[in-house]
Formats: structure tokens, C-alpha cells, sequence
């Protein structure tokens, strides 16, 4: 069953990577990896959020099956912000990729804690 659950977030998870990346990146004009950045830390929001009302109750684990693992997993790329920072680094843009990588890991950790604040401040 949980892999039903894993298929049915990642069948809109992924797409929804794919849609979101493109419309924020033509929005900017610039080499730093803004669709990226965005859908990650998105996914640390959500993440943060779904964890925190399981721990609360508010939530079953299946609903952190469905969108933890399944929804999140195939939202946030870990692979392509790897890809993307080291293209930063080979063309020149050092100092982009420095930015990508200690941004992505501020903006994720406080995204992931907000969600969780702010499920505990909901169901807590």
C-alpha cells in the first residue's frame, strides 16, 4: 500500500518540479539556479510542515508516506542542485555557486523548521 501512496505524491511532485522550475527560471535573468532553489526549498516547507502534524497527531503516517516521500521526493532534486552548482563553478560563476550552496542549505533548514513551527503552532 505505502508504495501506492510514494507513486500517487511523485506522479504530482515531479511534474509539478518540472512546471515550477521552468516559470520561476524565466522569470530571471540570471545564471543562478532560482527554479531550483525554489522547488527545494518549497519542499523543505512541506516537508517540515507534514512531519510536524504527524508528530503532533494531526496527520496520519500514511499522509507523510503519500507527501513526505512520495510528494517532496519528487519535488526537491538534490541531484540537479548538485549538477547545477558544480555547471556554476565550471563556467566561472564561483561565487554563484557558493551562494546556491550555503543559501540552499540556510533556506532549507529555516523552511523545514518553519514548517515544522508552524505545524506544531497549528496542532501542537
Amino acid at each position: 500500500m505505502n508504495w501506492l501512496l510514494v507513486v500517487a505524491g511523485a506522479v504530482v511532485g515531479a511534474p509539478l518540479r518540472y512546471l515550477t522550475d521552468r516559470a520561476v527560471q524565466a522569470r530571471h535573468d540570471s545564471v543562478f539556479p532560482w527554479g531550483t532553489f525554489v522547488v527545494n526549498v518549497f519542499g523543505c516547507l512541506v516537508l517540515g510542515l507534514v512531519t510536524g502534524a504527524v508528530a503532533a497527531g494531526a496527520a496520519s503516517p500514511h499522509v507523510q508516506v503519500l507527501l513526505g516521500t512520495g510528494f517532496c521526493g519528487a519535488l526537491t532534486t538534490y541531484s540537479t542542485f548538485s549538477y547545477e552548482t558544480l555547471r556554476l563553478v565550471e563556467t566561472g560563476a564561483g561565487r554563484y555557486a557558493v551562494a546556491n550552496v550555503v543559501g540552499s542549505l540556510v533556506a532549507g533548514l529555516t523552511a523545514v523548521y518553519a514548517g515544522a513551527g508552524l505545524a506544531s503552532a497549528l496542532w501542537g
